[in-house]
């Protein structure tokens, strides 16, 4: 299990260096990440989150006015992409689908407390999550009868649960250090922002 970011750069930005990564790809977040890659991912949290706004705060310059929907913007910033699943052993990746977020990451906990279908998407390809007693089926396109499926025990998905939290953990720690040096002058309320954003503790 890996938290994934989708991907798309808006053109010809140039506010900080950022890798080159295809558009509508998911770029996996963790601690192993390239300055470059930071940038890029940061890059698209705060973009997604860059909706027009009639503030009369919002900063004349680029740079504050980029990061003002990230920074404003509270109980609805979205981090595209989510939770993907891969088995290893037939190469099924269970992406997320289009009604997915990291910020929503938490929802899979209240999915296996509570035992309700957890959907990704809608048509025309509807990643799905069931519970069948100790049993999770995850499905990558329940529009489709021959869909491929992956199973795991409720154990095993705690497990990646734990893992997936860490690796989040750990690229929060990583931009925060990104951060520090791209964007000094606003590096506790971007940090701050991106730990509300993949819904982790904010921490100094």
């Amino acid at each position: 299990m890996q938290p994934v970011l989708e991907m798309y750069a808006p053109d010809g930005f140039d506010l900080w260096p950022v890798a080159d990564i295809e558009p509508f790809d998911f770029l996996p977040l963790g601690g192993e990440l390239s300055p470059a890659a930071v940038g890029a991912a940061m890059m698209r949290i705060a973009d997604y989150n860059n909706v027009d706004s009639e503030d009369a705060l919002r900063s004349a310059d680029a740079l504050g006015s980029f990061l003002h929907g990230l920074l404003t913007r509270e109980d609805d910033v979205v981090a595209p992409g989510g939770l993907r699943v891969i088995d290893t052993s037939t190469g099924v990746f269970f992406q997320p689908g289009c009604c997915d977020g990291l910020e929503s990451w938490r929802d899979w906990h209240r999915f296996l407390d509570d035992g309700d279908l957890l959907a990704f998407g809608h048509d025309p390809v509807s990643p799905v999550a069931e519970l069948f007693g100790d049993t999770v089926k995850l499905t990558v396109n329940a529009e489709c009868r021959d869909s491929p499926v992956i199973a795991l025990s409720v154990a095993e998905l705690r497990h990646l649960l734990v893992g997936a939290e860490r690796d989040m953990a750990d690229f929060h720690a990583l931009a925060a250090d990104w951060t520090s040096r791209h964007l000094p002058d606003h590096r506790a309320p971007v940090t701050a922002a991106l730990a509300r954003v993949l819904d982790l503790p904010v921490r100094p």
